[in-house]
């Protein structure tokens, strides 16, 4: 644990500034813009993308401005219209994504009453007809008289801007001044608006604003749909429309607990009962149902000449507004870049009437914080740990559950879980972490690899990187087994042939040995000349550094037997080599001086393997080990050859020469060795005549081997000069 430490660290850095985000304390630009972005993704793919026959969309669409003329247009003419709709097609409301904040002129009443001021004021027929006419010709009173009695939803806006105006009249507030004293909710307020005649707004059944809230991005996602001005508190067009639907229907504000702010809005009538939620901001948010079109659009003109059948339009909810370029209601949106207005706010009305507002209560913040704590804690304890192919899983697996987690809440439950913090925290502790793996760790292998990758295997180097600290050059005192090899006659050899064949037989001879070297996690100490030095057991701990060490001897052997034939094909001599292998405590470390340095053991333990190595061919025998050596394997069958004092060493040992695998052992190896043990037993106890004996049946009965000759040369010496009883049977060696 202690070595992923700083992963640990920056892990929990990078949870912290997530989680400050997701609780509000700093809001981080990046990941709102990405819960943004993610939230329009949700939404895109999960829009019905039907057509919703409950509200139709009158259009004052470039048809009817051909038909009519250019907008705006009289009074009169919109008059008509209101009445068409209620009474001819009995729709069950009209809601006006227009404002009429100047009066209409256009009927030139205004000229006629200046003329009867002043050119024909004392004329009484003018003054009578006049008269007669001002009924017919003061359009907006024509207008207000037709609204007058109607289910009738007008429009208006508010604005922020520096010396904002005040034009018409607003409506009565949906909630008085002090509704909500005492609660701090952070209504959208405004200081400005442009409102209806008042004649209009006074015989309208209600009225409602048609602002939308604009995200960083210029997207419209949300609608306040109670906003405060001078302290009281209006309504937006699309729930002034929905509760007119309901009968004028009660609205009341939805308090979880006696503090919070206003989660959801609630339509009473005796028609129904709506619950609809919305955010922090009193705003919902807009529920799309498609890019665009996603309700019947019927031309403005086709309802003043009567081109619509009744069945059409007969109880349906009817917003009028444009979609004519020129006519600039077109916003950005989510679905759409040119979006019109108007289906803005039928998208609204049609998730009131059924129900699929998405909700974001303040709970949700709550929980948010809690899936990061488990999510991102979990991978910050856990990336550090795996493999690379282990932490994608596990990551990738982090990222489907929270999307499904997601996807499930916004389905089933309506919720809008914010997604972007969790999301980032996946990934930004995945690449973290595959960056560390793939920066720190891989420069730490190379390191490693400069440092031990000329003396051990890769795969050796590999499992030393996973824990770097455990492994250090300097020197220390270890209990390892180490091995000489020699090329026997290699000088009378080298002597015979050419400098570069005589290279390229040693570099085939040195890849061979290597790579059995290599096999059994071996450590290639050097060359030297034509021998080879190699230890077990460093840098990687290897607790079966000895057995390692006697099966590289044996798989050098059978290597040298293999190499023969391919040597011979290249007129090359087939080369033999002597083996010591010695296990003990021996000093390992980088060695060497300022100039040149060198990982090696060095030690008593050291010097007396390479003395086994020159005594093999004393023995006529390829391999020689030690008595620790031989200790400390079990599966593997030892032919005891001596026990000799080598010199610089007091203490005499047991040498061994290694024969095989136990279990692969052939019987006649088996049997030889009996009586080899059988004579070297008698010859131990100086009966020199059934040593003798032994010897010679193995002579004959098996293949000559120079260690039976020795043996009954030796025996012939101590018959002439008889050892005495003193005799303890151990050789000595004089020489190195």
């Amino acid at each position: 644990m202690k070595k992923h430490l700083v992963r640990f660290v920056l892990g929990a850095l990078c949870m912290l500034v997530l989680l400050g985000h997701a609780g509000r304390a700093w809001q981080i630009p990046f990941v709102s813009a990405l819960d943004a972005y993610l939230y329009d993704v949700r939404l895109r793919l999960t829009m019905p993308r039907t057509v919703d026959e409950r509200i139709i969309i009158v259009d004052v669409d470039e048809k009817s401005l051909a038909e009519v003329g250019r907008w705006p247009w009289g009074r009169n003419t919109l008059a008509e219209l209101v009445r068409r709709l209620t009474d001819d097609y009995k729709v069950a409301v009209v809601g006006f994504d227009v404002v009429f904040a100047e009066p209409d002129e256009s009927s030139g009443l205004k000229v006629l009453e200046s003329i009867g001021r002043q050119q024909l004021k004392n004329e009484p027929s003018y003054q009578r007809a006049l008269q007669d006419l001002r009924s017919t010709l003061d359009y907006d009173r024509v207008f207000a008289d037709t609204l007058r009695g109607r289910p009738v939803v007008l429009g208006y806006y508010f604005s922020s801007q520096d010396n904002a105006q005040r034009n018409g009249a607003l409506p009565a507030p949906a909630f008085p001044p002090g509704a909500f004293a005492g609660r701090r909710i952070p209504f959208v307020s405004w200081s400005g608006y442009g409102a209806n005649l008042p004649a209009l707004q006074a015989a309208a059944s209600s009225a409602g604003h048609f602002n939308p809230l604009v995200d960083f991005d210029g997207n419209s996602r949300r609608v306040p749909l109670v906003v405060e001005y001078q302290g009281a508190y209006y309504e937006a067009l699309s729930l002034a429309v929905v509760r007119t639907l309901l009968g004028h229907g009660e609205l009341r504000p939805g308090f979880p607990d006696a503090e919070s702010a206003i989660e959801w809005l609630e339509v009473d009538s005796p028609r129904g009962s709506l619950r609809i939620p919305v955010d922090e901001h009193v705003s919902a948010l807009i529920p799309y149902r498609g890019y665009e079109r996603s309700f019947p659009y019927i031309s403005v003109v086709d309802v003043l000449r009567g081109r619509v059948s009744a069945e059409q339009l007969a109880g349906r909810i009817v917003l009028v507004g444009t979609t004519a370029p020129g006519l600039m209601d077109l916003r950005s949106t989510p679905v759409g870049g040119s979006f019109p207005g108007v289906e803005v706010h039928a998208n609204l009305i049609a998730g009131m009437l059924e129900g699929s507002i998405k909700d974001k209560p303040g709970f949700v913040l709550a929980i948010d914080v809690i899936q990061l704590l488990l999510f991102g804690g979990m991978l910050v304890v856990l990336l550090p740990l795996l493999s690379p192919f282990r932490a994608t899983l596990l990551a990738v697996a982090t990222l489907f559950a929270l999307l499904g987690i997601n996807m499930l809440l916004w389905s089933s439950a309506n919720l809008v879980m914010p997604l972007a913090a969790s999301v980032l925290s996946v990934l930004i502790l995945y690449g973290l972490n595959m960056s560390w793996g793939y920066f720190v760790e891989s420069r730490t292998k190379r390191q490693f690899a400069e440092l031990f990758g000329q003396y051990v295997p890769p795969e050796l180097v590999d499992e030393m990187a996973k824990n770097p600290e455990s492994y250090s050059m300097e020197g220390q005192n270890e209990e390892l087994t180490v091995l000489f090899s020699d090329i026997r006659s290699f000088t009378s050899m080298s002597e015979g042939m050419e400098p570069k064949e005589l290279a390229r037989l040693m570099n085939e001879y040195f890849g061979a040995m290597t790579e059995v070297i290599r096999q059994q996690r071996g450590t290639l100490d050097k060359y030297i000349g034509d021998a080879i030095m190699a230890f077990w057991g460093a840098p990687v701990n290897d607790p079966e550094n000895a057995r390692h060490a006697v099966l590289t001897a044996l798989g050098m052997r059978q290597r040298l037997r293999e190499l023969a034939e391919p040597f011979r094909a290249r007129g090359w001599p087939a080369l033999q080599a002597g083996i010591g292998i010695n296990t003990g405590t021996m000093t390992v470390g980088d060695m060497g001086s300022p100039v040149r340095k060198a990982y090696t053991v060095m030690g008593d333990a050291v010097n007396l393997a390479s003395r086994l190595e020159g005594i093999t061919k004393e023995y006529g025998v390829d391999i020689v080990v030690g008595e620790e050596t031989r200790r400390q394997v079990d599966d593997i069958t030892f032919r005891e050859l001596d026990r000799v004092r080598v010199k610089g060493k007091d203490a005499p040992v047991a040498i061994y020469e290694p024969l095989g695998l136990s279990a692969e052992l052939p019987a006649a190896s088996r049997d030889e060795l009996g009586l080899w043990q059988h004579a070297l037993s008698r010859y131990r106890v100086q009966d020199w005549d059934q040593a003798e004996l032994q010897l010679c049946i193995l002579r004959e009965r098996f293949s000559a081997c120079r260690l039976y000759e020795l043996y009954i040369e030796r025996i012939a010496h101590l018959r002439a000069h008889p050892p005495g009883e003193g005799w303890d049977g151990v050789t000595v060696f004089q020489v190195k």
